[in-house]
């Protein structure tokens, strides 16, 4: 099978990006008087979107604390969040191993690349922009782009209509079970990477149809894979 389009899951997929935005919600806490939580905790609630990983945070702290429910509205706690996010964007995310050189290969190659995150787009296109990899994306949807966010079908068939792809020429490759269950539900190809946030899961439990150990086996893959005609 030759692929055409290839969807990329940013967060966990592309690049590592649990650092900053641990620190963004840190910050956040700070700034309404909770206790910051650890990073390992912050890192298993990436996934459906900054404004989600917050919702949770903050019901985890007000467990702990529950007097700040008394005191803190909590569209106040994710309105800090949306800034203090805006400023750490960036700062220390890191593109994995690969990353530039395989999407490089790819698009050289003609294959059509999106980028498909539940991350706002705001953040998203900060985070691409940061680490220098905006330029390799024929399109880029965010969590907020469409009516709808991943694992729903119309995500990755939007995508694939939008770039004019037919979904059985189409993959998408993630980093977690949602992104699995939204390849699943759009009828393209659920490919995944070991690495990235899982919700601290094996990424294999989400049955798959294939797991690349890198970066550069994705680019090998689809490459090996185009007939003449495609190239």
């Amino acid at each position: 099978m030759s692929y055409d389009l290839i969807s990329f899951d940013l967060d966990g997929t592309l690049v590592d990006t649990a650092s900053e935005i641990a620190e963004a919600a840190n910050r956040a806490l700070d700034t309404h008087g909770a206790k910051r939580r650890p990073v390992p905790e912050i890192t298993l609630l990436i996934g459906a979107g900054t404004r989600e990983l917050m919702l949770k945070l903050w019901a985890r702290c007000l467990l702990d604390e529950p007097t700040l429910a008394n005191s803190v509205k909590t569209e106040d706690v994710l309105r800090s969040m949306d800034e203090h996010y805006a400023i750490t964007t960036g700062s220390s995310a890191v593109p994995y191993n690969g990353c530039r050189q395989t999407l490089a290969e790819l698009r050289s190659a003609g294959v059509k690349l999106a980028c498909v995150t539940n991350k706002e787009v705001r953040h998203a296109r900060r985070v691409l922009k940061a680490t220098r990899l905006d330029t390799y994306f024929d399109l880029l949807i965010g969590g907020d782009s469409l009516a709808v966010k991943k694992p729903h079908a119309n995500v990755l068939r939007h995508v694939a209509q939008a770039l004019q792809v037919s979904l059985d020429r189409t993959a998408h490759l993630g980093d977690s079970a949602t992104d699995v269950e939204a390849a699943k539900n759009a009828g393209v190809a659920a490919w995944v990477v070991p690495y990235g946030y899982n919700a601290g899961h094996p990424i294999e439990d989400a049955l798959p149809d294939r797991v690349f150990n890198n970066l550069f086996a994705v680019s090998e893959f689809v490459l090996a894979s185009r007939t003449p005609r495609d190239k």
